[in-house]
């Protein structure tokens, strides 16, 4: 064996790491079986820095494109015909047979609308496509015209074009439905006919295009960003215009089409209260993005000073009347200043840390008018993404508000705190049915969390999830130790594992959790960690909803008391119970919304949703504003 080995390295060249390793596999396979298992490691913590599951994204917003519509399948006139005649096998004077065979049928006689028919054959409108389909297919069912009589614009549609001008009262542009007379001295009749004709299309077209927007909007927030999960409405555009053509009040017509729910109606008289108002001239100003901590100094100090001034209750004044009258215009965050801080922001239900950042500025100088407006307009825009009825009996999320509602008719209304997705981990905007309340849940952790939080972790520690609690098994549900598996496999896709954590008193869901399954894995569920829903901004999760009182809301959905949820919980076993009833979900985005006493109130742009939403309103206009043009 000797002479075989040394005659094998005498004939093959190799380096001197090769023939250590070689030397190693043969007469040590235990410390080789070791590297091989530290080269792993070393490979999978390299892997773990560079293997990441991608957050969903805001998208570059295409706004809906209007096409260049031909009219020319309404041009076909209606002809006179004559109407064949079958003889009568048992006539017996053959001249009466022809006398009948030859009649004319009764000549057709052509309306108006028929008579300018040519103009059709040459004419396109610049209009969304559902628009132009909707059109063709009324005129068809409807060959003449609505709008006009005598060769020029009727009564009605005079009081329509009024209607349509007031779009603004729902936060909508009346530019985008606005159509000019047409013109009537200089022309020849067939030019007076096609100008005729153009103004029954495009007032028309213009009455389905404020359809089409008050119902369902004019932006499609699936197009906003990934974060979107909302179907858009199909609506019948086709029967909008023949109830509209019928209408004596088109102002009530038209109103008819935007959304007829509460939130609405409040969100309408609330823009019309604030554009009523002008209180602009007394607005304390502290420059965005200002963050003050006692000890450090700023110019927007005196601001923070005059707006406590101005907007601080009597008691707050009186008690730091010294402070406030020594204060010099000092850029200094003194203690006095700071205990002036706290003061106020314990009145305003602020954490009263002396911390001057968003949610103090925000209370301490409200929102102007116009930034009030634009919440308004958004809110809007967003409540006809949703059902116009939301169902009695809901559970309404509000990320913002960080806050969930249960109502019911009869009952008292149900609200609690919530912490909702970090910004990294944003939360869904979507709706969908309570289905299940499950006891003592396990965690089944997302695959983004297995590679984005725990890779690193294993790296160090193969055996991690085996001491934290969790279960590591198989896709047929065989159990295996976390050491055992390849995990860079898993992150990238060639081996597939679950990890879920045992229930108890660590688990991430707590005792309860509430779902209502989709494609974004989001629910409602308790939490250990109770102290984060003391904070004025909870975007802490991963995406799902913690609730404040998840035994509450459970007992609410399932229409059970408290104690019926706790004692399930006591018994100690993972159960599940279907919700009875349809009880819709809405996870949804409003910076302006109803609250409970019935005034709007306004919350902080967690997640700078409303920039993205205010972008692709800007595209949509401008993109009509060009098809107007052309």
């Amino acid at each position: 064996m000797v002479t075989v080995l040394a005659s094998g390295f005498s004939a093959v060249s190799v380096d001197t790491a090769s023939a250590q390793g070689f030397f190693q596999r043969l007469f040590n396979p235990e410390n080789h079986r070791r590297q091989q298992e530290r080269d792993r490691q070393d490979q999978l913590r390299q892997q773990a820095t560079q293997v990441k599951v991608s957050a969903p994204r805001y998208l570059n917003y295409s706004p809906d494109s209007w096409k260049n519509i031909s009219l020319s399948p309404l041009s076909e006139k209606k002809t006179a015909e004559v109407t064949p005649v079958v003889p009568d096998p048992e006539a017996t004077d053959s001249s009466e047979v022809e006398a009948v065979s030859i009649a004319p049928a009764a000549p057709v006689v052509l309306t108006a609308f028929d008579e300018a028919r040519p103009a059709l054959d040459r004419m396109s409108l610049k209009m969304l496509p559902e628009v132009g389909e909707s059109l063709i297919a009324f005129y068809r069912a409807h060959p003449e015209f609505k709008w006009i009589k005598d060769g020029k614009p009727t009564v009605s549609a005079a009081k329509l074009r009024r209607a349509l001008r007031n779009a603004d009262k729902f936060a909508l542009n009346p530019a985008d439905y606005f159509v000019q007379l047409p013109a009537t001295s200089g022309l020849d009749a067939a030019e007076r006919d096609a100008a005729a004709m153009r103004f029954e299309m495009e007032l028309s077209a213009a009455a389905l295009t404020y359809i089409l927007d008050a119902t369902r909007g004019r932006v499609d927030p699936n197009r906003i960003s990934q974060y979107h999960d909302l179907p858009r409405h199909k609506v019948d555009l086709v029967a909008g215009l023949e109830q509209l053509s019928s209408a004596f009040d088109f102002d009530a017509e038209l109103a008819g089409h935007q959304p007829q729910n509460d939130h609405f109606k409040k969100l309408v008289a609330e823009r019309a209260r604030l554009k009523a108002e002008d209180k602009e001239a007394d607005q304390i100003v502290i420059a965005p993005g200002t963050f003050l901590k006692a000890g450090k100094s700023s110019s927007e100090l005196k601001n923070v000073v005059a707006a406590i001034q101005q907007n601080g209750s009597d008691e707050l004044r009186t008690a730091h009347a010294d402070t406030l009258s020594a204060y010099d215009g000092s850029d200094l965050y003194s203690p006095e200043i700071v205990n002036l801080v706290k003061g106020f922001q314990k009145e305003a239900k602020l954490t009263p840390d002396g911390i001057v950042g968003k949610n103090t500025i925000k209370a301490m100088v409200g929102e102007t008018n116009a930034a009030k407006i634009a919440k308004v307009e958004l809110a809007m825009e967003r409540s006809r993404w949703l059902p116009e009825k939301l169902g009695e009996r809901k559970v309404f999320i509000n990320q913002p508000a960080y806050t969930a509602t249960y109502t019911a008719a009869g009952e008292l209304p149900l609200s609690m705190r919530v912490v909702v997705g970090k910004k990294s981990n944003q939360t869904n905007f979507f709706y969908d049915k309570i289905e299940i309340v499950e006891y003592n849940p396990y965690w089944g952790v997302p695959y983004s969390i297995i590679v984005n939080e725990m890779l690193p972790k294993l790296a160090q520690d193969p055996s991690y999830l085996d001491r934290a609690g969790y279960e590591v098994s198989t896709p047929g549900g065989r159990k295996v130790s976390s050491s055992a598996v390849d995990w860079y496999a898993v992150a990238a896709k060639q081996q597939s594992i679950n990890v879920r954590q045992y229930p108890g008193r660590s688990n991430a869901l707590g005792e309860v959790k509430i779902l209502f399954p989709n494609k974004h894995h989001i629910y409602m569920h308790d939490t250990p960690a109770k102290s984060l829903f003391k904070k004025d901004a909870r975007a802490f999760s991963h995406g799902c909803v913690r609730l404040h009182d998840p035994k509450a809301m459970a007992a609410a959905v399932l229409g059970k008391s408290k104690d019926y949820v706790t004692s399930r919980i006591s018994e100690g076993r993972n159960e599940q119970e279907k919700v009875a009833g349809d009880i819709p979900v809405y996870v949804s985005y409003f910076t302006a919304w109803p609250d409970l006493e019935g005034g709007i109130a306004y919350y902080t742009d967690v997640y700078d949703r409303d920039r993205h939403l205010l972008k692709a309103i800007e595209k949509t206009e401008a993109a009509r504003a060009k098809a107007r043009a052309s």
